[in-house]
């Protein structure tokens, strides 16, 4: 007790000049870290909903870089000016540096997740509302932090997946998404017929107001994709604004079994493959009834 006592009488306007020193590299610091973090915050370019999700998913993850760092800079100022106080921060610094390092040891998937996050929020591999497919997991992002994705799946069911489980992920929301209508016709129907049915009901789409808005490029038919004794396939394909695939597909099936029925074509089955966006990535839907 005597020595801090003494140290404290010994305070001189030199200390105190560090003391000073301390503080302004700290706040200039601070200052440089604000702006570096800013860089990170993505300005929403239009009004958009997913820009405006960008915007915020980005000033978030600046807020925690800033908070991060912030905390780092005043904890290296307060071990550095502690010692113009007389106070020995070598066991400090040592009990902080095991404890960090425990701590390190004991969080490897909670530090392997934040990472993880971190980058699929820097690089924009998916925002809240995109649809995503995750290993077998297909479903609509409800949320996004840097530990955890949660998505709501076809069932309504809410499915929480760790950051650093993710190693690959299909963004089935961006640019535009994608279907093929396969048609499978019984085996003595016309094909010459048929293909001009379809290029009817495909026509009638695309001169469709209420469609037109959707899509992006098509209905086109891509021509005969199989055929056998049982069946004859021809395919269809057509690309929409994102999350429309859908909607189009079932409107262009309704419109091809109305053409089919005024011209008296039968068919056998109808089959959908979906492939959302640019990834490759494909659902077979058995669809329709036996017609007479």
């Amino acid at each position: 007790m005597p020595n801090y006592f003494t140290h404290w009488s010994e305070f001189s306007l030199r200390n105190g000049l560090h003391l000073l020193g301390i503080l302004a590299v700290a706040l200039i610091l601070n200052r440089l870290l604000r702006v570096v973090t800013n860089l990170v915050i993505k300005r929403a370019a239009s009004q958009t909903r997913a820009a405006q999700a960008r915007e915020q998913q980005t000033r978030t993850l600046a807020g925690l870089l800033f908070s991060a760092g912030t905390k780092l800079v005043w904890a290296i100022a307060l071990l550095t000016a502690l010692p113009e106080f007389g106070i020995n921060v070598t066991p400090i610094a040592t009990l902080a540096g095991l404890a960090s390092l425990a701590i390190g040891f004991g969080a490897q998937n909670l530090v392997r997740d934040i990472i993880t996050g971190f980058y699929i929020i820097l690089e924009d591999q998916y925002i809240v509302g995109d649809t995503i497919q995750v290993g077998e997991t297909i479903g609509r992002v409800e949320h996004v932090t840097l530990r955890r994705t949660v998505l709501r799946d076809a069932r309504g069911a809410l499915v929480t997946i760790a950051n650093g489980d993710i190693r690959t992920v299909s963004n089935l929301s961006r640019d535009w998404s994608q279907a093929f209508v396969d048609i499978s016709l019984a085996p003595d129907a016309p094909l010459e017929k048929t293909l001009t049915s379809l290029e009817t009901a495909a026509a009638e789409m695309r001169a469709d107001p209420a469609w037109t808005q959707a899509l992006v490029d098509g209905p086109r038919i891509l021509g005969v994709q199989n055929f056998d004794r049982n069946a004859t396939t021809v395919r269809l394909q057509v690309r929409t604004l994102p999350n429309h695939q859908d909607e189009i597909s079932r409107e262009l099936r309704r419109r091809i079994h109305v053409e089919f029925r005024k011209q008296g074509i039968p068919v056998s089955v109808v089959q959908r493959l979906e492939l959302s966006g640019p990834a490759a990535t494909a659902q077979l839907l058995k669809v329709g009834e036996p017609t007479n």
